[in-house]
Parts: structure tokens; sequence; C-alpha cells
């Protein structure tokens, strides 16, 4: 997400570049995590300083149950978004250039995509047990919701007087699609990506924690019952930093691909 650039106030100029700021918010951060604790406002066995958290962090990087579980946890977060983009992006072309079926499914979308991921964990676990299935259940049952509506709205997005000329010209559906539809939709298909990799992580630390299928979610509920809450944190802040790094390269993927899109180039010149 991005966030307007700060105006400044009259007779105040801001002199400071945008990646400056966010490395004096991070500081900032930083020291409260550090001091907070050792002044005793949290106790440490809740909150410990930033320094124990971050000899947790390199003790666990030292070991290669930490990697195994990463390396678990982004498996699942990327065969379950690959499987809920394809299903979505497919179903969604289809669904919105067809007006019978646009009609036919409204109501059950409406129905479906409110039911939150997490209400399907006993189901999954039923179904699957611990296992990477289990995951994927709940990682592509919220992801493909993000995107499908993403491309519905895309579709419906189309310019009128683009697609009766396309038809005018006699142009096949499958012109159609690729010519009109797809150059209108593809912005809204990458704000619904960008989205879906955000939740699909969510999504996979959430069934780790509670189902207990191997990753990091698994490792923070290890951390928690043994008391290791120096190693709890660390591994959260991974999680953390996971989540930075797919929503960095996410929003670099959609500059890439929609280079030629006057939103970007307008973003490009802010």
């Amino acid at each position: 997400m991005t966030y307007p650039a700060p105006r400044a106030v009259a007779g105040t100029r801001i002199g400071f570049p945008p990646w400056a700021q966010t490395v004096t918010g991070i500081v900032l951060v930083a020291a409260l995590f550090e001091i907070v604790p050792q002044l005793g406002l949290v106790p440490a066995a809740y909150l410990p300083p930033l320094h124990d958290v971050v000899g947790a962090l390199a003790e666990e990087a030292g070991r290669s149950q930490f990697w195994f579980a990463l390396y678990e946890t982004l498996r699942g977060w990327a065969i379950g978004l690959a499987i809920a983009a394809v299903a979505a992006i497919g179903l969604g072309v289809l669904i919105g250039t067809t007006p019978f079926l646009l009609v036919a499914t409204r109501s059950t979308i409406e129905f479906l995509r409110p039911i939150p991921s997490v209400a399907l964990i006993p189901l999954a676990v039923l179904l699957f047990g611990a296992d990477l299935r289990s995951k994927l259940l709940l990682i592509v049952y919220a992801a493909f919701w993000q995107v499908l509506i993403q491309v519905l709205y895309g579709v419906q997005d189309v310019d009128p007087v683009a697609d009766d000329t396309a038809r005018s010209y006699r142009f096949s559906r499958r012109g159609r699609i690729r010519y009109v539809v797809w150059p209108t939709a593809l912005p809204y298909v990458m704000t619904g990506l960008r989205l879906a990799s955000t939740v699909a992580l969510v999504l996979a630390v959430t069934g780790e924690l509670v189902i207990g299928a191997p990753g990091l979610g698994q490792q923070i509920a290890l951390a928690q019952s043994g008391a290791a809450i120096p190693t709890l944190y660390a591994l959260v802040m991974v999680t953390g930093l996971v989540g930075i790094l797919i929503n960095t390269l996410a929003r670099w993927a959609e500059r890439r691909m929609l280079s030629w899109h006057p939103s970007m180039r307008g973003e490009a010149v802010a």
C-alpha cells in the first residue's frame, strides 16, 4: 500500500528524502523495542529487549530446522497463490465476459466470499490432517477471492466503445479478450495478485500455527509452548520481514507489468 507524500506546511520545508524517513522510523521503533523492557515499563518476560531477540534470531539462523521451516512456508505460499491466481483469472474472465454467468453466479460469490478461511480449518484437518494440503486449502480459498473480485471489476471496466469497435471489426471472442478485455483488466489483476500474495502468507502461517503443518507458524507455536520468548519474537520478526519482501516484489512486478499504464507513469514522476 502506498501513501501520498506529505505536503510541506506553510513556512516549513521537508528536507528528508523518503528513504531517510523510512530509516528514521525503523531506528525509532528499534530503540523503543530495546529501551521499554529495560526501563521496566513492560516485563522482559513478555517483551524481551531487542538485543535478546536479535541474538535468538542469529541462533535460529544457524539451525537447519529454521531454514526448512522457512522453505515450507514459502513453498505453501507459492503453490497456493499460483493455484488461486490461475483459477481466479480464468474464471473471472469467463464469468465477466459472459452476461448470463455474471448474473447467475453473483449471489453464490457474495455468499462464499465473506466466509473466513480460518473457519475451514476443521474441514481441512478432517480431510488432510496436518499436511501441506490442509494449508493449501486455506491459502487457495482466501487468495482466490482477492483475485477473482478484481478480475471481475477489471472486465466490467472495459470501454463499451472499444468493445463495440472490436465487434464491428468482427474480432473473435479470443481476439476481444486478448486486445480489449485483457489490457483493461490487467491493472486490476495485478492489484488482486498483490493483495492475494499478502493474504496467502497470512493464511500459510495461520495454518501452520493452528494445524501444526511444517513451517514458521509451527516453529512459533513450539517456541510459545516452550516459553522461548526471544525465539518467538525472532520468528515473528522473520514472518514480518518475509511479508515486506513479498509486498516489495509484488509492487516491483506491478510496476514492470504496467509500465505503459498512466497510473504507473504518474507514480514514477511523483
